[in-house]
């Protein structure tokens, strides 16, 4: 072999040949060629390791040099293929990769490698790997590979071609490393910076578009509380409940960003699936039949609704995956009494509400079911889902002071049961649209109330609804408006309504820390679309009261009412970043 015989794509000045023993091994150094391909286990560039080697004693009988006894030692998985012999088979394997497999020597000689790549290992790399040895070049690749039990990991491979003196291809030697925790940790970066993207576009798009339906919803309020007549009350309740709809689908897509709270409240689950129904029957497609085994007499659950929608649509959709050939999902609700028992489902004594789905998929064997929440973890192919649906579905039932609990049997199914917390109170039924608001809804005593807002259809609805209920009015666009508006009435505002978002010199959190200083008993009520971080950033005015858009009038005057009720007491401002809810994970 000459110095001719380098690779091809060495560069001007290939590197110089390696000589072993006076000219018993020859190899040709790899000289930083297979960087940046995939992971290189000395921590710095190769330039020193072989990429190509020539020897002159070919056989694999002679195992009693202290060669042989450290490749045995080395933690390093490597293998021997020979590319003469039908289908390039392994004809030495040492007991590294023996460990890193799971497979015996006996079950590794003899095979070609491909029998370690399965339904999920890329096709790409593979095809790269192949045409590297057709060439008898070598090649460094990455390829998901699987174990004698299935388990899915991440190969580093680096094949590089070993010739006789003659120059005739003889082997094939291939090192190993499972690389699986760095790929997870990279997908897991990359996964959090899509999230985060998402949040805050999602977060954006979620005010302005709160705005829009407060307008809406606000103002169909409005004409059904002034008619009695059934021929436009339909049409006008059938539009509010799409806008009611667009409102929660709002609060779902900030949920799928982790940018919403929790807002825990008893919840009637019987209630809440039967409702839901449509949704998912919808969302599982026409071969997957749901059925319902709800109890009666179950005690309502302190839960946030619209967030336990979305963990059992997660459920449903990943167990509608793995049945791919369609099959039955059973949706049960039950009491549960924890006392003796509790420290075995990790909750303290109580009453508890489980609501369980089982399906009759695949399963999972035991080493999926052991990562089944670990975030990112996922058993779908790539592009089919992120990894992401228990994970939040587990974060969320736990935020909610509750349990998820899974059991499952590779071939017999999935059941997964969320226990949450028995509510003291019974659920209160959904608000509908009512005809006579103004026996039902707490009036003012003509207090004055400054409200501040820079969407003019939003000012002029919040005026609207404040002055039919009873109070005296005065309305900004901005904070420097509003301050004007607050000294020129010589200290005669009661309560302070404003947006939390506005152009100007400040946004609604500053303008209610300057009123305070100046009254410190006013009442202070803020309204926002959606803008957590400026929520989790601020002060809130000592415990400001918080009410999303878009908001019913009932809202608004009982929120309005106990602001004022509450002027110059201490409220603490729940936490805006403490609870996150979980996101739809196809």
């Amino acid at each position: 072999m000459t110095d001719n015989d380098a690779p091809e794509g060495a560069g001007s000045n290939p590197p110089s040949l390696d000589v072993q023993g006076d000219g018993q091994s020859i190899g040709v150094p790899a000289a930083g060629e297979h960087e940046n391909v995939s992971y290189n286990p000395t921590g710095g560039p190769g330039i020193h390791h072989w990429q190509r080697a020539a020897i002159t004693n070919p056989g694999l009988d002679e195992r009693g040099s202290v060669f042989f006894a450290a490749i045995e030692m080395t933690r390093m998985p490597i293998i021997l293929t020979d590319p003469n012999l039908p289908d390039n088979p392994i004809v030495f394997a040492n007991r590294a990769f023996q460990d890193l497999t799971g497979y015996t020597e006996e079950e590794v000689l003899g095979r070609n490698c491909r029998f370690l790549q399965g339904a999920h290992t890329d096709r790409e790399a593979v095809a790269e790997l192949r045409q590297a040895v057709e060439e008898s070049r070598a090649v460094s690749v990455e390829l998901l590979n699987y174990k004698r039990d299935g388990t899915p990991f991440w190969n580093a491979c680096f094949v590089a071609p070993v010739f006789d003196k003659d120059d005739r291809l003889l082997y094939f030697f291939a090192s190993q490393l499972d690389v699986t925790r760095r790929r997870t940790s990279e997908q897991a970066y990359r996964q959090a910076q899509k999230m985060e993207s998402i949040g805050q576009l999602t977060a954006g798009l979620a005010h302005d578009f709160n705005n829009l339906l407060q307008v809406v919803s606000g103002n169909l309020e409005l004409a059904l509380s002034r008619t009695d007549d059934e021929s436009l009350r339909r049409p006008l309740e059938n539009a509010s409940r799409a806008a009611e709809r667009g409102a929660k689908l709002t609060k779902q897509l900030l949920a799928f960003a982790r940018r919403t709270r929790l807002e825990a409240k008893p919840t009637n689950l019987n209630t809440l699936i039967t409702e839901f129904g449509e949704m998912l029957e919808n969302s599982v497609g026409p071969q997957i039949e749901i059925q319902l085994n709800l109890r009666s007499r179950v005690p309502a659950a302190l839960v946030d609704p619209v967030h336990l929608e979305m963990a059992v649509l997660n459920v449903l959709i990943n167990a509608r995956d793995a049945m791919p050939k369609g099959g039955c999902v059973t949706i049960a609700t039950s009491k549960v009494h924890l006392n003796g028992n509790a420290s075995a489902h990790h909750l303290p004594p109580g009453d508890y509400v489980a609501l369980t789905i089982s399906d009759e998929g695949e399963g999972m064997p035991p080493h999926v079911l052991e990562r089944a929440i670990e975030p990112f973890f996922t058993t779908k192919s790539q592009g089919k889902g992120t990894g992401l649906g228990l994970a939040m579905v587990h974060g969320f039932v736990q935020q909610s002071l509750g349990r998820l609990e899974i059991e499952s049997q590779h071939g017999k199914g999935t059941t997964i049961r969320m226990l949450f917390p028995a509510a003291d109170t019974q659920a209160h039924a959904p608000r509908q649209p009512s005809r006579d608001l103004a026996h039902t809804e707490p009036k003012g005593q003509a207090e004055t109330i400054l409200v501040v807002e820079d969407s003019n259809d939003v000012l002029e609805l919040a005026r609207e609804h404040l002055t039919a209920l009873g109070y005296t009015v005065l309305t900004a666009r901005d904070a420097d408006e509003a301050l004007t508006v607050f000294e020129s009435v010589e200290g005669r505002v009661e309560l302070l309504f404003s947006d939390l978002v506005m152009p100007g010199s400040m946004n609604g959190l500053a303008l209610a820390d300057v009123i305070r200083e100046r009254a410190p008993d006013i009442g202070v009520l803020l309204t926002t679309g959606y803008n957590d971080d400026l929520l989790r950033e601020g002060k809130a005015s000592g415990g400001a009261d918080v009410l999303g858009k878009p908001y019913r009038r009932a809202d608004l005057a009982d929120r309005v009412r106990a602001a004022l009720n509450g002027r110059g007491r201490e409220r603490r401002m729940p936490e805006a970043g403490a609870s996150r809810g979980p996101r739809h994970e196809g």
